[in-house]
């Protein structure tokens, strides 16, 4: 009996070889990257689920706009001259009327903006209702260069027309005083106008003949919302504005000059020369040349709210990746080091937790700002994982440093969200940084034994 248990324990217990470690180790390291795959799943809902909300907001922002009054374009006010043009039908004389655009020697606009903020649920556009006032003179000097037969025209029959976006928005009647006299504009363009919007007015040039300025003075109140342009027809065009706005975003084809933007408010002014566009102060064809040139050249100011969490929200979506992944990475190297084990469906649990980050910064940053939801999402997420990782390794130390990773990893991300003009440059160096740490912690790491 004796000697039976001595062969016993002389019996090889197995062992686990080298190579059957490092098999095991390489299989934890691929279960990692596969579930690291997988949480894109739920990362992508969360994009979507960010571009549905952006997009909900950009409809109660139109919605909103609709009712009141869109954001305003002003064209003119511009000369609209008639000619009979003959032409051949069917070897017949057909005698029609043509069209000739002449635009004012100057244009100066002055124009005071009261702003208000109009809410539709959780989100706010900003409205404006405005005092324009248009002064200058037109005369026939630009249609004598164009070589335009002037006793041919119906000067008699002349129309006065101003372009708007949205004719909702004109608050009270409009006048222009053109040399002495005060006209009444209608609404409709009457087939007479660079485009299909506005009103006009039928009035007497015949002063033009005479080789003389013909001074104009208009006045227009007008509502719109998020911004206001206006497209430079003068060969002279300046435009000084004002508005109780702090945050003005000035957009088109022509910056101000000058400007001044306080907590008040704002005041900006404009010179355009007809040198600096692409079309005459006279338009023949304008129904198939200049319509374009024209919008192109418009300018002035947006006044929409500043509110940009989804953008942001979706650029720091965009790191999810990076951080689930360097996330595991600790983990695995805890796993490692500490001789400890962690469930595949923990490391599962993380990255959970790490995804919800964004849907807490998402809804958050809809009622609070984005800078103060993603305060709150990190410091949520951070406690959350940091406490369970304490819970599972019953050892403070890697929770500690779980924590803090997160918390550089979500300090770096911010601040790369801050960045525009070196956004590349410190993305490309924070990567270089967190590449080298972990290939100096995986070297520690025995790849073949326990």
């Amino acid at each position: 009996m004796d000697d039976f248990n001595e062969n016993l324990n002389k019996v090889e217990k197995p062992v686990h070889t080298s190579s059957s470690r490092s098999f095991s180790k390489t299989v934890k390291v691929l279960v990692i990257a596969a579930l690291v795959l997988l949480l894109l799943i739920p990362m992508v809902m969360i994009e979507s689920m960010i571009t549905e909300r952006g997009q909900t907001q950009v409809d109660a922002i139109d919605e909103v706009s609709q009712k009141w009054s869109l954001a305003q374009t002003v064209t003119g006010p511009y000369i609209n001259l008639q000619y009979p043009l003959v032409s051949e039908d069917n070897g017949k004389q057909k005698i029609s009327n043509g069209s000739i655009i002449l635009f004012p020697d100057e244009l100066f606009i002055d124009g005071q903006l009261r702003t208000e903020i109009l809410k539709r649920g959780i989100y706010e556009v900003n409205v404006y209702q405005s005092e324009l006032v248009f002064k200058g003179s037109f005369s026939a000097e630009e249609l004598r260069k164009s070589g335009v037969d002037i006793d041919v025209l119906y000067l008699r029959k002349a129309a006065i027309c101003f372009n708007l976006t949205d004719m909702r928005g004109i608050s009270e009647q409009i006048s222009i005083t053109l040399n002495d006299s005060v006209y009444i504009f209608e609404p409709g363009m009457d087939g007479r106008g660079v485009k299909n919007v506005g009103v006009h007015a039928v009035v007497d040039l015949s002063a033009l003949k005479e080789n003389k300025k013909l001074p104009y003075e208009m006045k227009i109140k007008l509502k719109g919302s998020q911004s206001i342009n206006f497209a430079p027809l003068g060969k002279t065009t300046k435009v000084n504005l004002k508005a109780n706005w702090s945050t003005p975003s000035f957009t088109g084809n022509y910056l101000p000059d000058s400007r001044e933007v306080t907590e008040e408010g704002f005041s900006a002014h404009w010179q355009v020369l007809n040198l600096n566009r692409n079309y005459s102060q006279v338009i023949i064809d304008y129904r198939n040349a200049g319509v374009k040139d024209i919008e192109n050249s418009n300018f002035g100011v947006n006044l929409k709210v500043p509110v940009e969490q989804y953008q942001q929200s979706m650029r720091s979506a965009k790191y999810a990746v990076l951080i689930i992944l360097l996330t595991f990475a600790v983990i695995f190297f805890t796993e490692m080091m500490e001789k400890t084990r962690i469930h595949v469906l923990q490391y599962l649990l993380v990255g959970l937790a790490l995804c919800l980050f964004y849907s807490l910064l998402l809804s958050i940053s809809e009622h609070v700002g984005f800078n103060m939801a993603y305060l709150i999402s990190a410091v949520l997420t951070i406690g959350l994982v940091g406490g369970y990782m304490l819970g599972i390794i019953k050892k403070k130390k890697p929770a500690f440093i779980m924590s803090g990773l997160l918390s550089v990893l979500y300090i770096y991300i911010f601040i790369l969200i801050q960045l525009e003009t070196f956004a590349l440059l410190a993305g490309s160096l924070g990567l270089f940084v967190i590449l080298a740490s972990v290939m100096y912690f995986s070297k520690k790491i025995d790849w073949f034994n326990e």
